[in-house]
């Protein structure tokens, strides 16, 4: 593996999650977060973790196998023009324990054995535009054929799922508790393609 695939398998990895650990001045926490449209990572976090050094976000969770991403806090304003930010994690993830909104800037990434600077990671969504809409139809209109799509492409029965988010790589899709990935057999790049990636897997 060279550095460039690397960076691609480790933005992928990103993608394919909603939540990790987040280790600040030597405590750890549960994070959940999201992925903008603009590749940014959000979420909620505790007011001292804002002025934290040294933040590091474990993905998954924090074991020696886990992908580590150096981070860099950075207050969000909720009722400003970045509050739809907020509004998508709280349709991804319910309401916040933790009211103190920030961007998360990625500094570099530890993967596997490589070091991935954190442009490699941080991606526009060129679906993102299209993203509502589609979440919309595809909830009201393809609701059975989305269940069944859980199932093939995840391998998870999902009794009532809600997509809450698309991109190239895959879609998010939220069951009672928690937020499961259902990645897509090749990358999409237009909503044709996303509905013809789920009609065909379903």
């Amino acid at each position: 593996m060279n550095e460039q695939v690397a960076a691609e398998e480790a933005h992928g990895f990103l993608r394919g999650h909603t939540s990790g650990d987040l280790r600040f001045d030597e405590q750890c926490r549960p994070l959940k977060y999201i992925v903008g449209p603009d590749g940014s990572l959000v979420a909620p976090l505790m007011y001292a973790m804002l002025s934290c050094d040294d933040t590091v976000l474990c993905v998954p969770c924090d074991t020696e196998d886990a992908m580590e991403i150096q981070v860099t806090p950075a207050p969000l304003d909720a009722e400003g023009p970045d509050g739809g930010l907020t509004d998508r994690w709280r349709i991804y993830h319910g309401d916040p324990l933790d009211t103190h909104w920030a961007r998360l800037g990625i500094d570099a990434a530890r993967f596997k054995r490589w070091v991935i600077d954190g442009t490699e990671l941080v991606r526009t969504n060129p679906l993102a535009a299209d993203e509502p809409r589609l979440c919309r139809e595809i909830n009201q209109e393809h609701a059975v054929t989305l269940r069944r799509f859980c199932t093939k492409a995840a391998g998870i029965d999902v009794v009532a799922p809600t997509l809450v988010g698309i991109d190239p790589l895959g879609f998010d899709i939220r069951r009672r508790f928690d937020v499961v990935r259902a990645p897509a057999p090749s990358p999409m790049t237009t909503p044709d393609e996303v509905l013809s990636t789920l009609l065909a897997r379903a």
